[in-house]
């Protein structure tokens, strides 16, 4: 864990550290040593530095404009200083203005607003837990004892008597009268005094930053609760509440200004448990990989004595044979020797690959697990809050990593070679093992071959057909099938078995997926195929779906059009579902008596079907008569209209989930629109009606244009 504690810049324990846009941390003098001038009229793309939504990891190629590894400030600032890390320092910068700051570990630059480092949150959380962490194992603090000198003081500073906490720089009594003044537009800066010698020795008391060491008769500090977070903007104001929107905690005086009217804002205590739980439950997968990964050692570490014992016993045996046939085979007694030694080596060198390479990832897994164990002993909202997003990423990803087969050996400890001692004399001389190149036993099987004639999509299902170009030394258990999500993506397993036809249903319309197959046996998975691109319908085509219709729905002409068997409403939902794009379809009013109401829009699977579509918080519909049309969502009826529907009438609905929004038509007119909240998750299409309606539903349609907004 000791490597997650240590800033990357000094490569020393952090102190003060601050939490930045792309959720990695440095220390707060580190972080002055690496800001850097932007020249006039060249500003990187801007960022809130407290980490606000506007840093946008898409624009990470702009981003590294100014990064130490791209174009750079190396050209504007000769300095060629290096922090112990390697990192390059630069000279102390006068003023934030145009000023940017480059992450060490991933290169992504952020301009400094008019606050200057103060703009970034100050990470308590992992603050606290390096002071716990010097302190259970007894290493001492990097913490000066001597005063905080001026930093204003051109030749031998003197101590400062003050710290402005608004510009962040400790002053004298005559720099702060000379820089600092009590008149003008500083007057609203708030002063305070620096820390003494004893608080910088033995700040871990206050959470601060500094380590305790052991005391008098070595005695540990007692760690005293932590000031709540406050807020960047409003420092006299704590967290209360957490912008999911903007991952980020929040206090009510920015939900007052309307800074997060639109985000979805929760309590901060709730949010802390939620996060704490997935965390948690993320942790548990990558404890029993983190378990299997030691038992693996474990059996490689064995295999290793059992790999010497069998190929010293093995070649004692081919001497054995050898030395027992006639002079002639001893030329051929040394080729022999050299294939097994080679088969040996080969596999020795296999298995301490895979010691090498499992025991550097699984001491990566132990770190950031007893990193994050430490991390959930934390009672602090805020400070939790601040990270846990990144970590719960980088949990997950860590259990993504031990795939199938990696804690799997590649090779075997025994050595399958077979010697003929029973051939003729003439043969001796062509004396070899069972295959020209030494049988290596068993092997994983080779890459299979997508059949292209064979893989082919329709609507939003792909086939895909496959097979094996060359036999397996050790017959092929199954194959395993994976897509990645439409959007050039992480790849994930859609099918594991023994068949190599395969149909995957359920994809995104109008997507194009990356499509690959490999091989497994009981040796071990093979490579991958060649991927394959399959592109999906650009228009979704679907009909009313039986299996999850109301019962007394009625469907007809292949389940194109629908009735309705009761006076009361009925819901019946499509076979097609969405989460992502633009969809267009139309319902055609076949009849109408007696001037019903049938509701048209989108529902989710679990929506209650023998109530009017838009009467359950699982519905979004539009109800219409022969005059008017409401929106209805939740028993809510909202957006009024004027004009109705009749028989022949055609209703159209188009479910944009880029833009967030469901627009209705009647007879190819826009006749409203209405404004999604939460739009995660599956949209269905749906209809309801009574038997004075019929309907009969029209897909594959192409998206209106020029829609208002």
């Amino acid at each position: 864990m000791e490597e997650e504690l240590k800033c990357p810049v000094c490569g020393s324990f952090f102190r003060d550290p601050i939490l930045l846009p792309c959720s990695h941390n440095v220390c707060l003098l580190c972080a002055r040593n690496i800001t850097v001038q932007t020249p006039d009229g060249e500003t990187p793309v801007q960022s809130r530095a407290s980490g606000s939504s506007d840093y946008d990891y898409l624009d990470m190629d702009k981003m590294s404009l100014y990064s130490e590894t791209d174009s750079g400030y190396g050209s504007y600032t000769p300095c060629q200083l290096k922090s112990p890390n390697g990192v390059r320092v630069f000279p102390p910068v006068a003023q934030h203005r145009n000023c940017s700051l480059t992450c060490p570990l991933c290169h992504r630059s952020v301009s400094l607003d008019e606050r200057g480092l103060r703009g970034f949150p100050r990470n308590r959380l992992l603050e606290a837990i390096v002071v716990r962490y010097q302190q259970t194992r007894g290493i001492p603090c990097s913490a000066s004892p001597s005063a905080v000198k001026c930093q204003l003081c051109d030749r031998n500073p003197v101590v400062a008597t003050v710290m402005c906490e608004q510009c962040d720089v400790y002053y004298c009594n005559a720099c702060q009268q000379r820089c600092h003044p009590s008149r003008g537009p500083l007057a609203k800066h708030r002063l305070v005094p620096p820390p003494s010698p004893n608080q910088a020795a033995g700040g871990a008391a206050s959470g601060g930053g500094g380590c305790g060491g052991g005391g008098a008769g070595g005695r540990q500090p007692v760690l005293t609760a932590r000031k709540a977070g406050t807020c960047v903007d409003h420092e006299a104001e704590n967290f209360s509440m957490y912008c999911c929107s903007c991952k980020a905690p929040v206090c009510m005086k920015c939900l007052e200004e309307g800074k997060h009217a639109k985000h979805d804002v929760k309590p901060l205590a709730v949010m802390w448990k939620q996060h704490k739980c997935q965390l948690s439950q993320a942790l548990n997968g990558v404890s029993d990989k983190a378990k299997e990964a030691k038992e693996f050692l474990v059996q490689l570490k064995n295999m290793l004595q059992q790999i010497q014992e069998n190929g010293v016993e093995f070649e004692a045996c081919l001497v054995a044979q050898c030395d027992s046939l006639i002079e002639a085979l001893t030329r051929q007694k040394a080729k022999l020797l050299t294939k097994v030694t080679k088969e040996k080596e080969y596999k020795l060198k296999v298995v301490r690959d895979q010691i090498t390479h499992c025991t550097m990832k699984l001491r990566q897994t132990t770190g950031m697990m007893e990193y994050c164990l430490e991390v959930l002993k934390e009672n602090d909202p805020s400070g939790f809050l601040q990270i846990s997003d990144a970590l719960i990423k980088r949990v997950t990803s860590s259990q993504d990593q031990w795939v199938k087969g990696a804690l799997e050996p590649k090779v075997g400890p025994d050595f399958d070679l077979s010697l003929n001692t029973d051939s003729l004399m003439q043969t001796i001389l062509q004396l070899d093992f069972c295959q020209g190149k030494v049988d290596l036993g068993p092997a994983v099987p080779v890459a299979p071959l997508l059949q292209l004639e064979k893989c082919c999509t329709r609507n939003n299902s792909a086939t895909l057909a496959w097979r094996v170009t060359a036999p397996a030394s050790c017959p092929i258990e199954g194959y395993i099938l994976e897509l990645d999500d439409g959007n050039g993506g992480q790849y994930r397993e859609v099918y594991v078995g023994k068949e190599t036809v395969c149909t995957v249903d359920g994809l995104h319309f109008n997507s194009s997926y990356n499509a690959r197959v490999k091989a497994y046996n009981a040796v071990g998975v093979g490579p991958y195929s060649k991927t394959v691109v399959l592109k999906t319908s650009d228009v979704a085509w679907f009909t009313f779906d039986p299996t999850s219709a109301h019962r007394d729905i009625v469907l007809s002409n292949e389940n194109q059009t629908a009735t309705c068997s009761s006076y009361d409403d009925r819901v019946v939902l499509g076979t097609a579902a969405f989460s992502k794009g633009s969809h267009y379809w139309e319902v055609t009013i076949d009849r109408y008596d007696n001037h019903p109401d049938p509701a048209f829009g989108v529902a989710r699977i679990n929506t209650m079907k023998e109530i009017m579509l838009g009467k359950d918080d699982k519905a979004w519909a539009m109800y219409v008569d022969n005059n008017r049309s409401w929106f209805m969502h939740n028993n809510s009826h909202t957006n009024r209209a004027e004009g109705g529907i009749m028989k022949g009438s055609t209703v159209g609905i188009l479910l944009d989930l880029t833009k967030r929004t469901l627009t209705f038509f009647i007879n190819k007119e826009q006749h409203g629109q209405t404004a999604f909240e939460n739009l995660d998750g599956v949209f269905v299409p749906a209809v309801s009606l009574n038997r004075n309606v019929q309907v009969t539903l029209l897909t594959g349609l192409e998206v209106p244009k020029n829609i208002k907004q």
